[in-house]
């Protein structure tokens, strides 16, 4: 195998963990912070992985769905967790001050994630939802600290070369 046929294996071969491992804790921690949020107005976790699944199926059918809507809603925003670490993934594979600065990149990029989210899918999905100053505040630090900052740095993680890469071997 030639030199850069191993690096694009070694580069292969950290994706994979690198994009599980931030869909697993971005997920997990965004989905935590919508139900702590939620609760004080009543609103309990089925209803609010309801609200994620009615963006694509409607309101009136994601609530008469019960906990069907609710796994479809958990499904859904594990999916948008994914895709945006996988973006991010891609975009550090070109722009290596990403992966340099993950802090810096990472809470940026979680105030692109804030605005695609809320000023361009939230409206497509719920028109009648309009913003609010203190949503808003807290939307934009939700996903400054619990999903840009974790990718960049899960990202920074995998990016760094493994130890098996930097003397490698030769096949025996």
């Amino acid at each position: 195998m030639s030199a850069s046929g191993s690096t694009l294996t070694a580069e292969k071969s950290r994706a994979f963990p690198a994009i599980a491992w931030a869909t697993l804790i971005v997920g997990i921690l965004d989905i935590s912070s919508a139900f702590i949020l939620s609760y004080p107005k009543g609103v309990g976790p089925i209803r609010v992985l309801q609200g994620v699944a009615a963006g694509l199926v409607g309101r009136e059918s994601a609530i008469k769905g019960g906990l069907a809507m609710a796994g479809l809603g958990l499904a859904i925003h594990f999916f948008i967790a994914c895709v945006v670490a996988t973006v991010f993934y891609g975009a550090s594979r070109k722009l290596v001050f990403l992966t340099q600065h993950p802090v810096i990149s990472g809470l940026l990029y979680g105030v692109v994630i804030y605005g695609f989210m809320y000023w361009i899918v939230m409206p497509l999905a719920y028109p009648i939802v309009h913003p609010s100053a203190s949503r808003d505040v807290t939307a934009v630090c939700v996903h400054m600290f619990l999903i840009g900052l974790p990718i960049a740095l899960i990202v920074r993680r995998y990016s760094r070369p493994q130890p098996s890469t930097l003397n490698p071997q030769p096949p025996r």
